[in-house]
């Protein structure tokens, strides 16, 4: 066997033994979710926990002033956006903008591959959450949440390769690993993190491009459609008689041969989805 097909191997068996280590929730995503999860809560209680974190509270009032959610007054406390936007919604945006830091390297030698993620991340997940705004039946934050997600269990595989200097040098034996069997180790990680089911599928299934939804639009063909659009004008574009195969697109009402953020009235809404994250 090869070292790739050796690490392959490695990966699925800890995998199934339950012994690959998988990423942890920050702590105030975590509290987050256990606020929104208690009935006996109140959105004073919510409010509480995310005016500990300053940057985070900064850029949720950045999120709820944006044109996803702009009302006719501007938002100015945490209280106010925990209003408008109700907590469920904030639970999944304060799980968005605290992923980052689950992308930070460990190592020298990760940091450029995690900084690549990050930002193929944030860019899917722009593209998502303008796709998604055409949709009523798509929800922004949820958009927002499964675009950064997408690319989860690329993490854990990184660390592990990270124990192994040849095979991290080799970036393009590698890179076969992680599209093989990434899905499947995302889909684990929000398992554990308890994630509903219509954020797991999106994870797990997103390379299933043959899949066509019963009820479509759902977040698998919304993830689908905004990978294979971040892809366009690179050496990872499926040629447009593939394209045309994949059923998520007709469910998305997206033309194949149109870059969705280049159209003039989605590009500011790209821009700003960008900007949430920094870009």
């Amino acid at each position: 066997m090869t070292e790739q097909e050796v690490f392959h191997q490695e990966l699925l068996d800890d995998l199934k033994s339950g012994t690959l280590v998988l990423p942890t929730l920050p702590e105030v995503a975590l509290r987050v979710r256990d606020v929104v999860d208690d009935p006996e809560a109140s959105a004073a209680d919510l409010s509480e926990i995310i005016i500990t974190d300053a940057a985070l509270s900064t850029r949720l009032l950045k999120v709820a002033n944006s044109p996803l959610y702009r009302g006719r007054i501007e938002i100015d406390t945490i209280q106010m956006a925990v209003a408008r936007l109700g907590q469920k919604i904030v639970r999944s945006l304060v799980t968005s903008l605290v992923m980052e830091q689950m992308f930070q390297a460990t190592s020298r030698n990760l940091d450029d591959r995690l900084h690549d993620l990050w930002e193929h991340s944030t860019e899917v997940s722009a593209i998502c959450q303008v796709l998604a705004s055409k949709h009523a039946g798509l929800k922004a934050d949820e958009a927002m949440l499964a675009g950064l997600i997408h690319e989860i269990g690329v993490l854990p595989i990184l660390m592990k390769a990270d124990e192994k200097p040849e095979l991290l040098k080799n970036r393009e034996a590698l890179d076969k690993v992680i599209e093989n069997i990434h899905a499947q180790v995302g889909a684990e990680i929000l398992r554990s993190w308890k994630f509903p089911e219509n954020l797991i599928a999106a994870v797990e299934h997103q390379n299933d491009l043959t899949r066509d939804s019963e009820n479509g639009p759902d977040l698998v063909d919304l993830v689908q459609v905004a990978r294979l659009q971040s892809y366009m004008g690179s050496e990872r574009a499926l040629p447009e008689e593939e394209l045309e195969k994949v059923p998520a697109f007709k469910k998305m009402g997206i033309d194949i041969a149109i870059n969705v953020v280049e159209l003039d009235e989605h590009s500011a809404e790209y821009a700003e989805a960008l900007a949430l994250f920094g870009f």
